[in-house]
């Protein structure tokens, strides 16, 4: 199985979410995880300022109420938000009563329609719970910028290997990442524009899709 795409038939474990938008579109989505946190945030931020790029940050509700400031300040820059549960917990290693409290406890701060389940695993109840109350949101490339066996110049590979039209791509604001998304983020972004891709965000009522391929 490829990491950085995920297989067709992961993609049909949960055939509501969304994996990849308009094929026939020349467009990109950009999604950062994990943050916000002052080591990695603002530095993330001001890449995608200067390269007039916008984007979704799937964020840990204990990390927004660390530090509101960020996710205020990520919000005014015209950012779009997510939930990325409360604690960065995975699905499959809690009852779904307690999986469902960790992204409601998340929502109280965020308010965002989109969910991201940590790892992209989730229970079958999870699911069909979740489904009825958010857009859930994976993702078409995994950068996997956090593995400590990939460099900056990994990174900006994978981009160019696996972005297609309609791609989420998926970064992490975090302390595992960062140090290679001080290279990787910008020279990712302009390989991008060179392509031609439009940046875009999801609409605030995002419809469920089902772009499989």
């Amino acid at each position: 199985m490829i990491i950085e795409q995920p297989s067709t038939w992961l993609r049909w474990l949960y055939p509501s979410a969304i994996w990849r938008m308009n094929p026939q579109e020349k467009a990109v989505y950009l999604t950062f995880d994990d943050g916000p946190i002052p080591e990695a945030t603002p530095f993330i931020l001001d890449v995608l300022d200067k390269y007039g790029v916008k984007a979704t940050f799937f964020m840990v509700g204990d990390n927004v109420k660390k530090y509101p400031d960020l996710m205020n300040d990520i919000k005014n820059r015209g950012h779009r938000l997510g939930n990325h549960t409360f604690n960065h917990v995975g699905g499959l290693r809690y009852r779904s009563k307690d999986y469902l409290q960790n992204i409601y406890e998340a929502d109280k701060l965020i308010h965002s329609q989109l969910v991201r389940p940590p790892r992209g695993w989730m229970k079958w109840t999870q699911y069909m719970r979740l489904r009825k109350k958010f857009t859930i949101i994976m993702w078409d490339l995994v950068t996997r910028d956090y593995s400590r066996y990939l460099t900056s110049e990994d990174i900006v590979n994978n981009i160019k290997k696996y972005t297609r039209n309609g791609s989420i791509i998926t970064f992490h604001d975090s302390l595992k990442s960062i140090d290679k998304l001080k290279t990787a983020l910008p020279q990712s972004i302009e390989w991008l524009q060179q392509q031609g891709y439009e940046f875009k965000l999801f609409d605030a009522d995002q419809k469920r899709s089902r772009h499989l391929k």
